[in-house]
């Protein structure tokens, strides 16, 4: 009888399953590929990363093609209580669109949040900053130094035109046109359009413009400078605070000037169209959400003149 030695079968290895964490750095080049703004792929990734944080410590798998409903939802029924109603929501919509994505390049057979519904949130009027308020943070811009008058011109731009942030940030020397009063502005998904400026903030940018001629950095195409170049907008952030601070006032961010330029525009008897337009809104929800806060106050001073007691049981 031959002696036929065994041989042992070749092990041929599995294909590595790819866990959520490998996928990011491909997810983020597909959102820039589609001229999402820096700070939007930022909040997408943080988003993602506080998933796969969440689920490693809880011991959940982070393999793709092992994530379903229930571990996503179980991250964010974890949120619920340790941030606002908001940001639990900003999380879920980032997560949307991480796991679309996931599906269309075929990374899971299909989309484990197709059916999830939106977590609620409280329908709260958005705050928008007192005219007492506004007059302060202005008052302590009213020195002659070259803070005080690029400040006093920030503040009262984004009063006036209602301009994000980065917007603001954003603008050159080249967007500033005194002859029309418009500004040219940069927003999300890098779309400019075009904004009208009042008499008052153009003013204030004229007024800052002269002392910005005296600038070490006054070569630079950026409108607003800071002491070492181009402010950012955290620096925006920043000066805002401080001169809260100096004001004696709460805590104030710039989103809230955008919220109070809603508020004014409508309860003066703007357009809702026109103000979509100037403030580069493509949603109607997001407008809606804007301009309760002017909608509660029409209501409260329609109650004034119509209260049905005082019209019923008043004096006669």
């Amino acid at each position: 009888m031959t002696d036929v030695t065994t041989v042992p079968p070749i092990e041929v290895p599995g294909i590595e399953e790819l866990g959520l964490e490998d996928l990011l750095p491909s997810w983020a080049r597909s959102l820039k590929a589609r001229n999402r703004s820096p700070r939007t792929v930022q909040s997408y990734l943080e988003s993602a990363e506080q998933l796969i944080s969440y689920l490693r410590h809880t011991g959940m798998p982070t393999a793709v093609t092992h994530l379903t409903r229930e571990h996503i939802e179980a991250f964010l029924a974890d949120l619920q209580g340790k941030v606002k109603p908001g940001s639990v929501a900003v999380r879920y919509r980032s997560l949307k669109q991480l796991f679309r994505w996931l599906a269309d390049e075929g990374e899971v057979s299909s989309d484990p949040m197709a059916r999830m519904r939106p977590p609620h949130v409280p329908d709260q009027p958005v705050p928008v900053i007192s005219p007492d308020v506004v007059r302060r943070l202005l008052g302590t811009c009213s020195g002659p130094k070259f803070e005080d008058r690029r400040d006093g011109a920030i503040l009262t731009v984004l009063l006036d035109c209602g301009i994000r942030r980065a917007e603001l940030a954003g603008i050159a020397m080249a967007d500033v046109d005194f002859d029309h009063s418009t500004l040219v502005v940069t927003g999300k998904g890098n779309r400019q359009r075009l904004v009208a400026v009042g008499v008052t903030a153009m003013a204030a940018i004229d007024r800052y413009l002269r002392v910005r001629r005296r600038h070490p950095r006054a070569a630079s195409t950026a409108l607003w400078l800071g002491p070492k170049g181009p402010l950012t907008g955290s620096g925006v952030a920043q000066l805002i605070e401080r001169r809260a601070a100096m004001a004696g006032v709460p805590k104030v961010h710039a989103h809230q000037f955008r919220h109070t330029f809603a508020h004014e525009w409508v309860s003066g008897g703007g357009t809702e169209g026109d103000l979509m337009q100037l403030g580069g809104w493509k949603s109607r929800q997001m407008l809606d959400r804007y301009g309760r806060s002017a909608a509660a106050e029409r209501a409260r001073n329609a109650h004034r003149n119509l209260s049905p007691a005082d019209r019923l049981l008043g004096e006669r």
